[in-house]
């Protein structure tokens, strides 16, 4: 299993409205390095959803549920993908963007180093790390 983070601003799509959606093909990425992420993803692989610019949070799990396909937002016949999500849980306290930089265990995640890649890998450690993160008291 891989594990991922994918970013979206809360005011664009946020993920009361991917959990209300009961999933969404993850459309309109334009980035060669995330569309290759997006290419590796597999059916189960676990992903973070994280809100960007205003609130700098990861506020769920989500799940990839389909290999990727070609995007329908982009223009025909262009090498653009996108996976099919679904969202599987809320995580019980929003982690944010400050406590991942506090937490040493979580120093060399790519959202730390590549802050405007919107698709990501995670290592299995950093990803859990994240989840206790969100089970921890502020």
């Amino acid at each position: 299993m891989n594990y991922w983070l994918v970013k979206s601003e809360p005011a664009a799509y946020s993920w009361a409205t991917f959990v209300g959606d009961g999933g969404t093909d993850w459309t309109g990425v334009r980035n060669f390095q995330a569309r290759n992420y997006l290419l590796q993803m597999q059916p189960q692989d676990l992903v973070l959803y994280y809100h960007s610019v205003t609130d700098k949070q990861v506020v769920g799990v989500a799940e990839v549920a389909a290999l990727a396909a070609p995007d329908a937002t982009a223009e025909a016949g262009s090498n653009w993908v996108a996976v099919h999500l679904k969202p599987q849980q809320a995580l019980t306290k929003p982690v944010s963007l400050a406590a991942i930089k506090r937490d040493e265990r979580l120093s060399g995640v790519g959202l730390l180093r590549q802050s405007r890649l919107s698709v990501m890998p995670l290592k299995a450690a950093e990803f859990d790390a994240i989840l206790e993160l969100s089970e921890a008291a502020e």
